[in-house]
């Protein structure tokens, strides 16, 4: 059920072919917003907007490779020109690489096309959205890090570094803009099960995922797709610069946590003095 928390304004949603990005345009329309689909697939964006579409929606696709500055630049033209002026950037798209396992068989190439669209994008986006944004008294600007941008972790060095780039950007935007009406805020997902990930996912690492996590349930799209509505609109007016975790509160507590819980310790006090 709609609210219509972002009725009149204009966002663009990257990466909005599928996953995350799909269900993030479909809930800022249904708020609405009128979407614009940037999406490198062409097939997968046009199949976003005819859902946003028969839902009601307004919304456009521009075919973007979000590491091209012309293809931002186009983006936030074609968006101003259907929609006249823009609102909301929904920096979203990522791309990873099987590759990006340890640093000591780590390509340089690997690491830089994962550099390249996880860093370079968002800076793109943010260097052709604001001065739109300006032009009807700021903006919103939601960049969708990763939890695994806060920890280290087995595997994904590059995509990890290149998603603390994005938390860093995010707060120097804000810093630099957030005076003239621009906010800029991250989110840090946890691990967001979705058709592209589905398949190719793991179950005994979903299952661990599952044991720690502080909800008796695992993160969907719409979760994430909830928390951009919500920095996007004036609800969160006096946000900026913050990174929230969308994680089921997988950051929020002792690694051993899992296995305390399974020997029936969780509720032991460590650190209580002896009777």
């Amino acid at each position: 059920m709609s609210s219509g928390q972002l009725e009149g304004k204009v966002a663009i949603i990257t990466g909005a072919g599928g996953g995350i990005g799909r269900i993030t345009a479909l809930v800022l329309a249904r708020e609405g917003a009128c979407v614009t689909v940037a999406e490198i697939n062409e097939s997968l964006g046009q199949e976003t907007v005819a859902q946003v579409t028969h839902a009601g929606g307004q919304s456009l696709f521009v075919r973007t490779d979000i590491s091209q500055e012309a293809d931002v630049r186009a983006m936030i033209a074609a968006t101003v020109e259907k929609f006249g002026g823009l609102d909301i950037l929904v920096n979203n798209a990522a791309a990873g690489s099987p590759k990006d396992q340890d640093i000591l068989s780590m390509d340089v190439e690997v690491w830089d096309y994962v550099m390249l669209v996880n860093t370079r994008g968002p800076m793109l986006g943010c260097k052709h959205a604001i001065p739109e944004m300006l032009k009807r008294g700021g903006g919103a600007i939601v960049n969708i890090a990763s939890g695994s941008a806060l920890t280290g972790q087995l595997g994904l060095p590059a995509y990890s570094a290149a998603k603390a780039a994005t938390i860093s950007l995010t707060r120097s935007v804000a810093t630099l803009y957030g005076q003239q009406g621009i906010r800029c805020n991250a989110i840090a997902p946890g691990l967001i099960m979705h058709g592209r990930l589905a398949p190719v996912f793991p179950a005994e690492h979903l299952q661990i995922d599952a044991e720690n996590v502080l909800t008796p349930y695992q993160g969907t799209p719409d979760d994430i797709a909830k928390a951009v509505v919500f920095l996007a609109s004036d609800n969160a007016r006096f946000i900026n610069a913050h990174v929230l975790p969308v994680d089921g509160g997988l950051l929020a507590h002792t690694p051993t946590f899992a296995q305390a819980r399974a020997l029936g310790q969780q509720r032991v006090a460590y650190d209580a003095p002896p009777a």
